[in-house]
């Protein structure tokens, strides 16, 4: 089986969310179950400089405005796979992150940025480009890689490649003027309200909605979520005409990135077996964030974009109490500028007892989630989450609102769920303040009982949310639409 994943960012080199993470780790995932697979990336500066063995396939200049467009193959060592990059500076080779500039606005051209990703990929598909291989299912992720869809559609008839479209957030949905459509060069047709066109705007997500042969999300829940009003962000409407279609595969992690057994970014590394480790880290941890070094007070974590979406206001109403008890917290993230303000203030007001970092730091990423007694994950929505995974696997308890993959991986310390051996987590069902604070004393209760708290550790960290299970899950997805295509091709199809 042949697969090409398009997607803008991949952890190590570009990084924004949990989209690089999947991009990271899915892909070695599929390799490691039999499968051929590629990417194809966008020429960003962290992504070139990253190559080896480079060299020019061919050169599509000039395209969407841009004078030189060349596709390039090569190998990313950090990555272990071969890649695809569209090498096209005038888009890519710019400061700031890949959808935004340094002062956190939109690139203006980034129709035609991530246009042109997705006809690359298109042209990837129809074995154009590339003599020697040529995919037959076609993975995009989210917004930025959807227009791959769009432009394979009129050769659904003749072509004999699958198209995957996995949402990831389908709150960013890449909306761009509708009249700026012409610069895409899709026929007409494509504008209209059966296809790309959005409530008078044109639609990167639609795309992909209208188009893919196969829509996935990152869990289960969320699934079914974005077929509500509450939850589909506009677009429930036309993702219940594709509901056969729709599958939710929940997430993996990284479990050799994300290991406290061998994390070289740890103060000391530590396992269910071995925890005498992490107490040392929540002593490093709050030696970094300025808190008080008292193994006696609990210490909460944030790790997150600071946005309303991830509750971060939640938190700030709710920790005032937690605060007079002697809690102690940190917070890892950026994003809104209130939110960011606020939690500044908060520390300013209980100096010793609350840290910020501002930013993303992936080293202090781990330290932090190796340090903290709990992780609070308390989104007002969330389509699967990996710092609750992570946090997991850290032994780190999460407290996490009952939505998306939230509600797919932390089961609740019930009295039942305890007794059970089951109970990883503290979940809570209102997006308020106080039904966070109500999850929050539940937490603190059982950290005071270390014994009860250490069996809560051990049944966190022998969860298994690596990729292998989802991989299969994706494989067989494959299989599906690949003999559906034509019959007898997968299977006969090489590894």
């Amino acid at each position: 089986m042949k697969i090409l994943h398009v997607g803008a960012e991949v952890f190590p080199l570009v990084k924004t969310g949990g989209l690089a993470d999947v991009l990271g780790s899915l892909p070695q995932a599929l390799v490691a179950q039999g499968a051929q697979v590629r990417l194809l990336l966008p020429g960003l500066p962290p992504i070139i400089d990253a190559l080896a063995g480079a060299h020019v396939l061919c050169d599509l200049s000039p395209a969407f405005g841009a004078a030189r467009v060349r596709v390039l193959r090569a190998q990313i060592p950090v990555l272990g796979l071969p890649v695809y990059v569209v090498d096209a500076p005038f888009f890519y080779q710019r400061p700031g992150g890949p959808y935004q500039a340094d002062d956190g606005s939109e690139w203006s051209d980034n129709l035609q940025r991530f246009g042109l990703l997705g006809w690359v990929a298109a042209q990837l598909a129809c074995g154009g480009v590339d003599a020697d291989w040529s995919p037959q299912v076609v993975h995009a992720h989210d917004w930025h890689a959807a227009l791959a869809c769009a432009y394979l559609e009129p050769l659904h008839a003749a072509r004999s490649v699958a198209t995957v479209f996995t949402i990831h957030n389908l709150a960013f949905q890449g909306l761009f003027p509708l009249q700026d459509g012409a610069l895409l060069g899709l026929p007409a047709r494509f504008m209209l309200p059966a296809a790309l066109e959005y409530h008078g705007q044109l639609s990167f997500m639609k795309a992909g909605l209208k188009f893919a042969d196969a829509i996935t999300t990152v869990s289960p829940s969320y699934a079914q979520e974005m077929t509500t009003a509450e939850f589909g962000a506009g677009l429930d409407g036309v993702i219940r005409k594709r509901a056969d279609d729709v599958t939710g595969i929940l997430n993996g992690i990284d479990t050799a990135v994300w290991n406290p057994a061998s994390d070289r970014a740890l103060a000391q590394t530590y396992s269910a077996e071995h925890l005498a480790g992490k107490v040392a880290c929540k002593a490093a941890l709050q030696r970094e964030a300025g808190l008080q070094a008292d193994p006696r007070q609990p210490l909460l974590a944030m790790v997150s974009r600071l946005t309303m979406q991830k509750g971060v206001d939640l938190v700030l109403a709710a920790m005032g109490r937690f605060l007079q008890q002697g809690v102690q917290l940190v917070v890892q993230g950026s994003g809104d500028a209130a939110l960011v303000a606020a939690l500044r203030d908060l520390a300013t007001e209980h100096p010793g007892q609350v840290g910020v970092f501002v930013g993303y730091d992936e080293a202090r990423a781990h330290r932090v989630m190796a340090g903290a007694d709990m992780i609070l994950v308390p989104s007002r929505f969330e389509p699967c989450g990996l710092t609750q995974l992570y946090g997991l696997r850290y032994g780190t308890l999460p407290v996490v609102r009952r939505v998306g993959g939230l509600a797919d991986t932390v089961v609740d310390a019930s009295d039942a769920a305890r007794r059970a051996h089951r109970a990883t987590g503290f979940v809570f069902d209102e997006a308020t303040p106080v039904s966070l604070a109500l999850a929050l004393e539940r937490a603190l209760a059982c950290w005071h009982d270390a014994a009860g708290w250490r069996a809560l550790m051990h049944t966190a960290m022998a969860r298994d949310f690596s990729w292998a299970g989802p991989a299969r899950e994706y494989l067989g997805l494959y299989q599906k639409l690949v003999l559906g295509l034509s019959p007898g091709l997968a299977a006969g199809s090489p590894a």
